[in-house]
């Protein structure tokens, strides 16, 4: 099998991943393992294993004048982005978080516009209106409590937090990413993530009585960690390596498709009128805002 195959295979299997880790992880909480306990399985599991596979890697040295931004980027992208959208899951439904995360790209092209002042066509305007139209929806018009979903409202907010926060971090990582070796880059995040998520996650993760959680539990635990944590960046790292950046976020449309299938599959949430309304705002707004080869006015 051809490289760029092996790419597309990358690419969808990270789609598949992201899709399925709603419910999977919505499955243990907050019975056996609170949201901000599994946050802290989730970055000291994925330091541990950047750390192990970096010995593969270069040997680099992050320059000093960098570590603020690495700083930044660590709180934005693996502490405000992970709480909001694990605490947000338990409270809401897989359904909507899988609508929801996809504003990413929305999110990026409205920070681009005021912070490095790339050009909005009207095309891209009207699929962030659209995008914020179908999110404001599900968190002002939506029902308020569901299937183990006691607070759906201010779960769909923390949805779009956890958006917020995270399309921040993809501008501010960019130079990052351009300098340093992927490996060195994500184990010294992740190991900055975990020293700032320790104080707020530990309680929590104290918690845990690991005793008490089924096999499937453990299975579910495992999944985020390695899966959701570990395994989608660096397939999404091989696929940029043969893929445009372009065609490799186009799979982004997949994961709501994803989501939502294995949710119903499941029996682990329904599907309203105004859901799949939104999720149409939404996916409309992503692609709008994602044709940048569409010229301006």
């Amino acid at each position: 099998m051809s490289s760029r195959n092996l790419a597309f295979l990358a690419a969808i299997g990270a789609t598949v991943i992201y899709g399925l880790n709603h419910t999977i992880a919505k499955g243990v909480m907050p019975q056996y393992v609170k949201p901000f306990g599994f946050i802290l399985l989730r970055v000291s599991g994925a330091a541990i294993l950047f750390w192990v596979i970096s010995i593969a890697g270069p040997r680099q040295a992050i320059e000093k004048r960098d570590w603020l931004r690495l700083l930044l980027c660590a709180f934005l992208g693996m502490v405000v982005n992970m709480l909001a959208f694990f605490k947000g899951l338990q409270l809401s439904t897989p359904v909507n978080s899988s609508v929801l995360v996809t504003l990413t790209p929305i999110i990026v092209a409205v920070f681009s516009f005021f912070l490095i002042r790339e050009h909005l066509t009207r095309i891209r305007s009207l699929g962030i209106l659209l995008g914020f139209l179908g999110a404001l929806s599900l968190i002002f018009l939506n029902k308020t409590t569901g299937m183990n979903a006691p607070n759906i409202p201010l779960g769909n907010f923390l949805f779009l937090v956890n958006a917020t926060s995270y399309g921040l971090y993809l501008i501010l990582v960019k130079k990052l990413i351009e300098k340093y070796h992927p490996f060195v880059l994500m184990r010294w995040l992740f190991t900055v993530a975990f020293l700032i998520n320790l104080p707020i996650t530990l309680p929590e993760y104290l918690e845990i009585e690991w005793s008490g959680i089924p096999a499937w539990g453990l299975a579910s635990i495992a999944f985020v960690v390695i899966g959701t944590t570990f395994l989608t960046y660096l397939f999404n790292v091989f696929a940029l390596t043969q893929l445009k950046a372009s065609t490799v976020s186009a799979f982004i449309y997949g994961q709501p498709v994803i989501g939502i299938a294995f949710a119903l599959m499941a029996g682990k949430d329904t599907l309203s009128l105004l859901e799949v309304l939104a999720m149409l705002l939404v996916m409309g707004g992503v692609y709008l805002v994602s044709r940048r080869s569409i010229p301006g006015p």
